[in-house]
């Protein structure tokens, strides 16, 4: 079985982080949540629940990731493979066995979780994440034919692929960055289906006016930068 190790972004995630590091299967080598400057008892929320537990102080999706890798790339042995995925329990940890199978059993680079309408649950995505994802993908197929669905932030991929990426983003643009960049490095990639439930508390992108209109400008931003290459 290759080593596996989960980033798990959390910002005030005290109600949840506990369910979703506890039901992360033990498959996983090693659970490291990347508070990001987080003001409620998410830390130790996360260590009793069995985690490695980080801080990253600059407020930013990305930058709780690149904390995460940081973390990573200074230990002795490297993993085979990360797993991303958010703490506010909205993702169903346990599905990670069938993220990561493509890339165990058929050598995939990467894989992503979509968030398919029959198996989510009523409203755990807004209209603006949804006319959002469809946009950003359907822009990606326009201008690099690609099969993506979905921005989904529960994905596996390989170590050494993830380093090739240099990823760069530290907000909203993480997800959609990585695919962009896999699809130019001609990666192989899957999506895998996935359920979807309410999230577990307020949402700090989508739950908010702001939070979705800058994270659709970052998202929008980076396909067009890609695509005029």
């Amino acid at each position: 079985m290759p080593q596996i190790k989960v980033i798990i972004p959390a910002y005030n995630e005290a109600d949840s982080i506990g369910r979703v590091v506890s039901d992360i299967p033990e498959i996983v080598d090693e659970v490291i949540v990347v508070s990001n400057n987080s003001t409620d008892n998410t830390e130790e929320v996360a260590e009793k629940a069995g985690a490695t537990v980080l801080r990253e102080p600059l407020k930013g999706y990305g930058y709780a990731c690149l904390k995460g890798m940081d973390y990573i790339a200074q230990l002795p042995k490297k993993p085979e493979i990360i797993v991303f995925l958010d703490g506010d329990y909205s993702d169903f940890p346990q599905e990670l066995e069938k993220i990561v199978e493509p890339i165990i059993h058929r050598n995939i680079d990467m894989v992503i979780g979509a968030r398919i309408k029959r198996w989510r649950e009523k409203g755990a995505m807004t209209f603006p994440q949804i006319f959002g994802n469809w946009l950003a993908t359907s822009l990606m197929k326009l201008f690099f034919n690609a099969r993506f669905t979905d921005l989904g932030p529960f994905r596996a991929i390989k170590y050494e692929k993830l380093l090739a990426l240099n990823m760069e983003d530290k907000t909203y643009g993480w997800t959609v960055e990585m695919q962009l960049k896999a699809l130019k490095k001609k990666y192989s990639y899957e999506e895998v289906p996935v359920h979807y439930r309410n999230r577990i508390g307020v949402s700090k992108v989508s739950g908010t006016v702001k939070g979705a209109f800058m994270a659709g400008v970052k998202i929008l931003t980076w396909i067009f930068k890609y695509s005029f290459k």
